[in-house]
């Protein structure tokens, strides 16, 4: 075969008899009429955009038929005929949010070229170009015919998907980033290599936006994390200009977010040294009020939404180790440490929280697990099934191996729930306040390990050990392509028929 040239592009009305030479090829095998030159024309006049053809040496060999629809007035039982309208396609819908493909064909002595692969893709094009959720199809499965007395269709499709049986054409459309949703019955009674079976299969956009969230919505977020210095302060006062500091730094870089570390108002703990470990610690949590609302001001007033690291909380008489995320639209948000440590647990008398929950803010969803508590998987998977996108670590360790434990599992935690993780630690001595002697930190923002991130999978991390702060941008939008093409996909291969989490009773 002489290739001078490939093309693709938009199918027109007098490509029909070169179109109908390949229909004719491609489908002998089916007991139905081929496309007529009417319904082409129909097609092209309704949506010239959905009609894409391919030719070599400037002959039409193949071409890919599609409508937008309203899905919802089908849903996922729907027949050929009713999809289109019974081939009228009244069922086009330019306000649709699915784009319906209806057929899709390469002439049988043009097969091996991939001439198929480049139909898809330009389908997928096309889907995130209008802003559609996803593409849709009813999708034959021709080698049924030779296993449909040992197996269901259910069970055929299972061994396609698992390579155990070739299917021409749905192993095709699974190898090109298709799912099934479910068996259709009668979708297409003619088809009698399939049984009058067929698979409805999709493919998600993973850029599509709801038309609601399109204004103000962030791909790109930029993380101020604070490496903060250990040193003894008099009151309140001075704790909060050495954070304003910070805050008017982060903020003139128009960071979305600054993390605090852990227990960072500790020093204030000096004039409190003549009690034991348990009543000072009680005794530092009389400033955590004061200094929540000294937050909450700041937030707003430098437009940065703040994770305040976590201070120590009384409430109803009981010790926890608390978080406050201050959005920058003055709204607030408190969570616990669920595991205090053993020391937390001896020393000073902690409790642990009960709820897990991600926050909703105007750069993404995320979640907040203070030190010990991002060394527990199944936390972070909880946070990564409410849709997390970025999870942010304050801790406090005293020795390195401390802080490797919190530095390792970071870093798996970005790798299995496919986001971005950011840790903020304390760094050097306090020695006039008894039980926080010493600090050892490298703050780090952390990403998952697949192509379009780090090879090592840090967006960026501070100086061990120094007083500093770390900018670093991360693109929500790697995510969602992860998600859903990731060399490997561990949101989505988790095998939940063998093995669950279960979260206040509910099975996640």
């Amino acid at each position: 075969m002489d290739l001078q040239s490939i093309e693709l592009r938009n199918l027109e009305i007098q490509d029909y008899q070169e179109l109908k030479k390949s229909m004719k090829s491609a489908y002998t095998d089916m007991d139905e009429d081929y496309w007529d030159a009417n319904s082409i024309k129909k097609l092209i006049k309704i949506f010239p955009e959905g009609q894409i053809c391919v030719t070599v040496n400037d002959v039409v060999v193949g071409c890919a038929l599609a409508i937008v629809v309203d899905y919802k007035k089908y849903g996922d039982n729907h027949t050929y005929k009713q999809i289109t309208g019974n081939s009228t396609f009244k069922t086009h819908d330019d306000k649709g949010d699915v784009l319906y493909g209806i057929d899709i064909f390469v002439h049988p002595n043009y097969r091996g070229l991939r001439l198929a692969r480049r139909l898809y893709e330009a389908r997928k094009a096309l889907c995130e170009k209008m802003n559609l959720k996803s593409i849709i199809a009813g999708g034959r499965i021709p080698n049924y015919q030779k296993h449909q007395n040992e197996l269901t269709p259910r069970q055929y499709i299972d061994k396609v998907r698992y390579k155990e049986i070739y299917d021409p054409t749905l192993s095709f459309q699974l190898a090109n980033d298709f799912h099934v949703r479910k068996v259709l019955r009668n979708y297409l009674p003619e088809d009698s290599r399939s049984k009058g079976f067929a698979t409805l299969i999709e493919w998600n956009n993973v850029y599509y936006e709801e038309l609601s969230s399109v204004i103000n919505h962030k791909t790109t977020v930029r993380i101020g994390l604070v490496q903060w210095q250990m040193r003894p302060y008099n009151n309140i006062s001075e704790l909060m200009k050495h954070a304003e500091y910070f805050i008017d730094a982060v903020s003139a870089y128009q960071s979305d977010f600054i993390l605090f570390p852990e227990l960072f108002n500790t020093p204030l703990m000096a004039d409190l040294n003549h009690l034991d470990a348990a009543q000072a610690m009680r005794g530092l949590a009389k400033y955590t009020q004061p200094i929540v609302e000294e937050f909450s001001k700041l937030a707003v007033s430098y437009n940065v939404n703040i994770i305040a690291g976590s201070m120590p909380k009384i409430d109803e008489d009981s010790l926890y180790n608390a978080t406050y995320l201050f959005r920058r639209n003055g709204s607030m948000e408190e969570s616990y440490k669920i595991h205090p440590t053993p020391s937390e647990i001896n020393s000073w008398g902690m409790r642990g929280g009960s709820e897990v929950r991600a926050f909703d803010t105007d750069a993404g969803k995320i979640g907040i697990l203070i030190c010990y508590d991002v060394e527990f998987p199944e936390l972070s998977r909880i946070l990564a099934m409410q849709d997390m996108q970025i999870l942010f670590v304050p801790f406090l360790t005293d020795t390195q191996n401390g802080y490797n434990r919190v530095k390792f599992c970071a870093q798996a935690r970005a790798v299995e729930n496919e986001c971005y993780v950011a840790i903020a630690g304390c760094v050097g001595n306090l020695p006039n306040v008894n039980n926080m002697e010493i600090s050892y930190a490298q703050s780090a923002v952390y990403t998952p390990s697949d192509f379009g991130f780090p090879t090592n999978g840090i967006q960026s991390e501070a100086t061990a050990n120094s007083e500093m702060i770390v900018i670093a941008d991360v693109d929500l939008s790697l995510l969602d392509k992860l998600h859903e093409y990731g060399s490997v996909q561990n949101l989505k291969d988790r095998r939940s028929d063998l093995y669950s989490i279960s979260y206040n009773g509910k099975k996640i």
